[in-house]
């Protein structure tokens, strides 16, 4: 892992860096969002009143990482919880520790915003994300249901 990596939140002039991870992700889970949602999202990372966040790694100059995460209510506890929605880097630099410093970025952000935990799902078959998954966090032992409206 190179010293230079630099995690930072994404500001307008970084939609042309952005949007290829982002499209890269969604390859990753063999998914297609359409542009209209994209373009939306990307309003609402740049929205202060948004409870959108995202953030992007740097290395040597180049963007390698992304991560979106969500402040959200909940019924257990007085502080928000953090919903880390995406994690992506970039083919090529995975396992040599940027998704960990993304997920490490992530439970700071939470924690200097008062959130009382940062919580994500992966798809059964992510088991190399998996294992470092399991290093750095708990698994809930939650099965996730879901209906598209």
């Amino acid at each position: 892992m190179s010293a230079s990596l630099e995690i930072r939140p994404v500001s307008p002039a970084d939609h042309a860096v952005w949007l290829p991870l982002w499209q890269g992700y969604q390859r990753f889970y063999k998914t297609e969002i359409a542009a209209e949602t994209t373009a939306v999202t990307w309003q609402r990372f740049l929205d202060p009143a948004e409870p959108m966040h995202a953030a992007l790694a740097w290395q040597d100059g180049k963007v390698v990482g992304l991560v979106h995460f969500i402040y959200h209510r909940s019924c257990w506890t007085t502080g928000d919880y953090c919903y880390l929605q995406d994690l992506y880097v970039a083919e090529g630099l995975r396992g040599s520790g940027i998704g960990r410093q993304l997920i490490e970025h992530v439970y700071a952000q939470a924690r200097a915003a008062g959130a009382s935990r940062v919580h994500w799902l992966t798809h059964e078959t992510n088991t190399d994300a998996m294992q470092l998954y399991d290093r750095i966090a708990d698994r809930s032992g939650f099965v996730q249901y879901r209906k598209i409206l």
